[in-house]
């Protein structure tokens, strides 16, 4: 019903075309089409029925640019038709009252059908407009809550830029910015909830990740012969899916700058998200260092901090984790159902 709201050729034409001239036209267009139809008809049947294609010609006229298209339409039908064919063909006598009956009966259900048509139109057109403030009403709600979640992401990454700068300690300002990043990983999964995609609550990954990587890359400071890359197919993920991926992405390619190259100006780090056959995902995020230690690192506060991250945000996604590591890099493979 409201599709046929957005059809009202008046509002489409104006001010271009005065409304009463778009009227006329689609009026004349109809009883036009009407009687190449009529024409195909007498071929079949010569005579039958001879004013039944008025009511749906003049609905349509009516629906597409309101009742004054439908009058002209059947108009220019009924008068057309009255003295070219019936009763008495190239006149508008009648050969008895019944006659006028019939175009009396004719005139008065046109005139019906244009009123029914046109109550119909326009219940139509106050759906569509109220269709279409509320989704003014939305966008606007979406608008400024994105504005505040903004600032809300901007104060936290700014209340730990400056606690990291204020620490003395190395270990504590390196968590922090660990955290920073975290909170930019959420920051950049929510900026991209709002664009790139037609669903809502859904993000685009093609956008995403790639912005994701391009921040990692500068905050990391990767910069010379230790590159970032990242491909990426077009996906939709939802909203809490796409930020748990973000997230693990986010750990995983801080643990390969940070591990992967000791005493190295040289390597790569790679991201690749695609679409798997048959439905699903998959991510993942390689690179060509010297590959996870054989013996266990020495316990720390932090030991093992950032694998029980990874975990438990790849089970937020939805996904299981596998890691295959050697002497000559570690890839990391993040299998998601759809």
């Amino acid at each position: 019903m409201a599709r046929i709201g957005e059809l009202d050729l008046c509002d489409r034409l104006s001010p271009t075309i005065p409304v009463w001239v778009t009227q006329v036209i689609v009026g004349l267009v109809a009883s036009g089409a009407t009687r190449l139809l009529r024409i195909g008809f007498d071929i079949v049947a010569g005579g039958a029925a001879p004013f039944a294609l008025i009511y749906p010609a003049i609905m349509l006229a009516t629906l597409f640019a309101r009742a004054f298209a439908g009058i002209v339409a059947a108009t220019v039908m009924i008068l057309y038709i009255w003295y070219y064919l019936y009763p008495i063909p190239n006149s508008f006598r009648f050969v008895d009252s019944a006659g006028a009956l019939s175009v009396g009966v004719v005139v008065v259900t046109a005139l019906i059908t244009i009123g029914l048509a046109e109550l119909f139109r326009r219940a139509a057109y106050r759906a569509t407009r109220e269709r279409d403030r509320e989704i003014a009403d939305r966008d606007l709600f979406l608008a400024e809550f994105d504005h505040r979640m903004k600032n809300n992401f901007a104060i936290v990454a700014g209340l730990l830029d400056m606690q990291k700068r204020r620490a003395t300690d190395p270990a504590t300002a390196e968590a922090l910015g660990v955290a920073q990043m975290r909170i930019d990983s959420i920051a950049r999964a929510h900026r991209h909830l709002y664009r790139g995609s037609e669903q809502p609550g859904m993000v685009e990954m093609q956008e995403y990740l790639p912005d994701l990587c391009a921040a990692l890359s500068e905050a990391l400071f990767l910069r010379g012969g230790i590159t970032l890359a990242c491909d990426t197919d077009q996906a939709s993920v939802p909203r809490d899916r796409a930020v748990s991926i973000g997230l693990v992405i986010n750990e995983l390619v801080t643990n390969a700058a940070k591990h992967a190259f000791p005493g190295r100006d040289i390597g790569s780090i790679s991201v690749v998200f695609y679409n798997r056959t048959g439905g699903g995902w998959t991510v993942t995020v390689t690179d060509d260092g010297v590959g996870l230690p054989r013996k266990p690192v020495a316990p720390g506060p932090d030991h093992g901090l950032g694998s029980r991250l990874i975990e438990a945000f790849a089970r937020q996604a939805g996904g299981t984790i596998t890691t295959d590591s050697d002497r000559t890099g570690t890839r990391v493979t993040l299998e998601l159902a759809a």
